[in-house]
């Protein structure tokens, strides 16, 4: 295979007449280009050539594994080096010695003159290989040209696959100026993935303002000392941040016409409390929605008043149901960190500074625990979260800009499919965020394990996805339409990847990679481990303590 081809291109043939920079042993031919097409191309290996590869090479490296699936290959295109992912293998012929195999363009870079490495890499190709070109291994040091950050702010997450050190890394702004969405079956290890990633965004700018939402009380052990906790005890959210769509879900549970003049009713009585309070003095435009606090008191009363002016009794069905539920809400101590009457001051900049890490005094992101929030109004509380980081941002583009990051985990819950039925505030909002949100400096995080729930469209708007294995093949169907039409040879390989293991693609990474996470020390987990069935059924004694601690806890919701 090393012919005189390759000694001529390499100029091995002229004697120096001074001392030249040390060139690398030319590579191995293992094949040679069969077709090209736009984006991608067909190429035949040498089984045998690929073999000889293999046996001479260390395990673990890019070179061990050239000419598998997902390994890296390059092609010489006059003085470039074109590189390529190995999507699929099939035998050519009979005999076994010749493999057919379908390949992605990756990028390419500057061959040295030299030493003949590939240099200057970069995504994207501006020429083509014509059929009958030789095919060569990617070696160690073209891995490292292919998948190394540029001069950009970047986070290493992990290494690259087939290599052992070629580190993987995120550029940030354009991670999380596009959005991002992390995608994975339960049990392979996203909510560790994500924490990393976190951690990885914080280490580098302590200075953030990273909100997450937490539906399952998972990473507050994640990052204890690094965030703020906040749960159903400090959480605070005055029920008058609430919009009048928001009252509606919250107060309102009829249907049809019912609901249209409850709905009447409610805003004619929430517009006379808001405008009531002090805080609308001198302001010449109060409406339903203004953020304006007001007593419940006052509503009540508006709401008595109203029904008072009715002649029939039949038309107080309305007031009534309403008068009951806002009487429910202010008695049930499940609702005391968003109905309490402690909660009517104005408040606002206090909340706002508190949740949006304003300033950040060295914990940059919040972690909204909403595992202890009573299921009826959790949408609403998701809600009025995500609408006070984007109404911020709105309201503040004036100022010297302060981008924040919404993490929603479980996003399926909050922005369902159309064939999921219902409308929601949540749902609203996140969208509006997932359209616009970049132009403002809202960046949006989406995590799910069930991306064929989530709204359509909604994936598409995220400009960088990391898939981990998803073993659903409608999930898989979502995600390959969501990517980037180079990077879906990579979904191939989805579902045969390891736990915490990830394919990238997007604007956030130079080229699609697959990559594994680094290992996250032990005290940066979130609490999402599995129960050992094995261990934990062995242990014993002490039940009839455990279960009056249990339902004491259980009793208090806390």
């Amino acid at each position: 295979m090393d012919g005189p081809g390759w000694r001529g291109f390499a100029g091995e043939n002229a004697t120096p007449a001074a001392p030249e920079p040390r060139r690398d042993s030319p590579p191995t031919e293992i094949g040679f280009v069969l077709d090209v097409g736009g984006g991608s191309a067909r190429v035949v290996f040498d089984a045998r050539a690929v073999q000889r590869l293999h046996d001479g090479a260390e395990n673990g490296g890019g070179i061990a594994l050239a000419g598998e699936v997902g390994s890296q290959i390059k092609m010489r295109c006059g003085d470039l080096w074109l590189a390529a992912n190995v999507r699929s293998l099939s035998l050519e012929r009979g005999d076994g010695d010749r493999i057919a195999a379908e390949i992605d363009f990756l990028g390419e870079g500057r061959a040295c003159t030299t030493s003949g490495r590939m240099l200057d890499f970069r995504r994207g190709v501006t020429r083509y290989p014509m059929p009958g070109v030789s095919v060569y291994p990617a070696s160690h040091a073209d891995m490292m040209q292919i998948f190394a950050a540029e001069d950009r702010a970047h986070i290493e997450i992990g290494t690259v696959y087939p290599t052992s050190d070629v580190r993987g890394s995120l550029y940030i702004d354009s991670l999380l100026g596009r959005h991002f969405a992390l995608v994975g079956s339960t049990g392979t290890g996203k909510s560790t993935s994500l924490a990393l990633i976190l951690h990885r965004i914080c280490e580098m700018a302590p200075q953030g303002h990273i909100v997450m939402i937490d539906p399952h009380g998972e990473y507050p052990a994640a990052f204890d000392g690094y965030g703020e906790l906040f749960d159903v005890e400090n959480l605070q959210l005055p029920y008058w941040l609430l919009t009048f769509e928001e009252h509606a879900e919250v107060m309102l549970n009829t249907d049809g016409a019912e609901r249209q003049r409850d709905m009447d009713v409610l805003a004619k009585c929430l517009l006379a409390a808001r405008q009531k309070s002090r805080a609308a003095e001198g302001l010449s435009k109060v409406t339903v929605d203004s953020p304006i606090p007001y007593l419940l008191s006052d509503l009540l009363n508006f709401i008595v008043t109203d029904m008072g002016k009715l002649d029939r009794a039949g038309d107080t069905s309305s007031h009534m149901r309403l008068k009951t539920k806002i009487e429910e809400l202010r008695a049930d101590p499940r609702y005391s960190f968003m109905f309490s009457g402690m909660l009517v001051a104005d408040t606002m900049a206090a909340t706002i500074a508190r949740l949006f890490r304003l300033p950040t005094g060295g914990k940059p992101i919040s972690i909204i625990d909403v595992s202890g929030v009573p299921s009826e109004i959790t949408s609403v509380v998701v809600a009025l979260l995500s609408r006070l980081v984007f109404d911020y941002a709105i309201w503040s583009r004036h100022e010297t800009p302060r981008p924040i990051l919404l993490v929603c985990e479980e996003a399926h819950r909050y922005i369902p499919s159309d064939r999921i039925p219902g409308q929601s505030a949540v749902r609203r909002v996140l969208e509006r965020i997932a359209k616009e949100g970049r132009k403002y400096g809202v960046s949006l995080g989406l995590i799910t394990q069930r991306p064929s729930d989530l709204a359509e469209g909604v994936l598409s708007q995220c400009g960088t996805i990391i898939a981990m294995r998803l073993n659903n093949e409608r999930d898989q169907a979502h995600v390959r339409a969501a990517m980037p039409e180079g990077a879906r040879g990579f979904m191939e390989t989805i579902p045969a990847l390891r736990n915490r293991e990830c394919v990238v693609c997007g604007e956030g990474a130079s080229i699609p990679m697959r990559i594994a996470f680094d290992t996250l020390e032990e005290n940066k987990r979130p609490a999402s481990g599995d129960p050992l069935f094995s261990v934990l059924w062995k242990n014993q004694g002490g039940e009839a303590e455990m279960i009056a601690r249990v339902i004491a806890r259980w009793r208090k919701g806390k």
